[in-house]
Formats: structure tokens, sequence, C-alpha cells
């Protein structure tokens, strides 16, 4: 968080220094920024691991983007198609989430997903409830709210 505020600063301070007050300015400093605390993290112990961060937001939202891509597809078709392939049901998933933020993050993940709707969280905070439209293959769903669920906690760590 502190490279971030600092990426951050770097690229105000670049729009300020240039006089230039226009996004692609902004973006530009942003960019320029992010080099060079790339280039000093090794020597500040407080940037450990900043420069990794934006190439796995990359990812992940590239990640993101083609799992809802491939949900809106497969409810779109069980729509339009005249027998209904949906087979709903609840699965209780294990998290690997621990603090409150990262449950709650997963959970928005899931719900945003079509044809997946976090229910609840167990007492413990260590099961999460989720409904499923196509409840036919579980292991594969396990196996896919699984990976988004490592996908999105490689965010934080």
């Amino acid at each position: 968080m502190i490279g971030a505020a600092w990426n951050l600063l770097l690229g105000f301070a670049w729009v300020v220094l240039t006089g230039d007050f226009s996004g692609r300015n902004l973006l530009a400093g942003l960019l320029f920024g992010y080099l060079a605390l790339a280039l000093i993290q090794p020597q500040v112990p407080a940037l450990a691991g900043h420069a990794q961060r934006l190439p796995r937001l990359i990812r992940f939202v590239g990640f993101f983007i083609k799992e809802l891509v491939m949900a809106n597809l497969k409810v779109s078709y069980d729509i339009v198609t005249p027998p209904w392939y949906m087979k709903p049901g609840v699965i209780a998933m294990p998290l690997k989430a621990s603090t409150e933020f990262e449950i709650a993050f997963v959970a928005n993940l899931i719900s945003l997903t079509p044809g997946t709707l976090s229910l609840d969280v167990s007492d413990d905070r260590r099961v999460l409830y989720i409904h499923a439209m196509f409840l036919d293959d579980e292991p594969e769903l396990r196996r896919s709210l699984a990976e988004l669920e490592r996908r999105a906690l490689e965010l934080f760590h």
C-alpha cells in the first residue's frame, strides 16, 4: 500500500512539474513513478513486492473478464434454448481467505459472475456457501471457484 501511495504521489508530482494537467500526462507520470519505484525496490524494504503487483493485477483482470464472458455465454445459452440445462444447488466452499476484506472480495467476485451467488459465510469464517445455477459438474465448479479465490488472494500477498 505504501508503494501505491508513493506511485500516486510521483504521478501527481510529474503532472505538476510538467505543467500539463491532462489524463495522458498523469498516466505517463504514474508509469514513470512505477518504473522508478521498481528500480529502488531492492533498497527500500517498505516497497517489497510493489513491482510485481501490477503484472498480477493485469493477469487477474484478464482472467476475470474471461470467466465473466464464459459465464455470461453459459447463462445466455440456457435462457435462449427451450430445454433448461440448469441444475441449481448450494455448495459449501472451504475458504483460504482469512481477513474480512479478503473474504468479502472473494464473495463479491463470485456474486459478480453470472450463475453463482454468495449466500453466507460460516461463523468461523472458513466456509463460504454458494448458490450455483449449474451444479451438474460439482468438481469442476469447485475447481473454478478455488482458482478464482487463489488468483484473487494472489493480489494481496
